[in-house]
């Protein structure tokens, strides 16, 4: 099996999308699991093909407009601070990157609510969305005590 992130075989092959069973799976090896670029765009576009599965209706239009807006500014924002100007910059983007990864949780559970059948896939995604808030919360708090060692 490929060494990069995988979805649950490419995604469960858009036809599995289709038939609203993505089983999403999230495989990496340790080089991508450290990865925390390319890590975030493959969360963020694991966010918009589970968006594009959903079935069209008022409710899960609004839903889907802001979990793609929260799961794809994940890495956005990561590479915003891996380009930062100074330390407040990157500390000021981590913080954004984890607030849109707790963001996006929330938007996957009012998603379950609104589409109970797809509890399981939003499990997936909400894993991930955990780990990196986990991630990013981690990276805050050691440049936090890298500030105060400094001064």
């Amino acid at each position: 099996m490929n060494e990069r992130i995988i979805y649950a075989k490419q995604l469960a092959s858009h036809r599995a999308f289709k038939d609203h069973s993505l089983n999403v799976k999230f495989q990496m090896s340790n080089r991508d699991r450290y990865d925390l670029e390319e890590r975030t765009a493959l969360f963020g576009e694991a966010v918009i093909e589970f968006a594009k599965s959903l079935p069209r209706n008022v409710v899960n239009m609004e839903l889907v407009k802001q979990i793609i807006r929260s799961g794809t500014s994940i890495g956005a924002n990561y590479m915003e601070a891996d380009g930062a100007e100074s330390k407040k910059d990157f500390r000021h983007k981590i913080a954004i990157c984890k607030k849109e990864a707790k963001e996006t949780k929330h938007w996957l559970r009012m998603i379950v609510k609104a589409n109970p059948d797809r509890k399981e896939d939003c499990k997936v995604l909400w894993r991930e969305a955990q780990e990196l808030t986990l991630i990013f919360s981690a990276i805050l708090s050691s440049s936090r005590r890298d500030k105060k060692s400094e001064e």
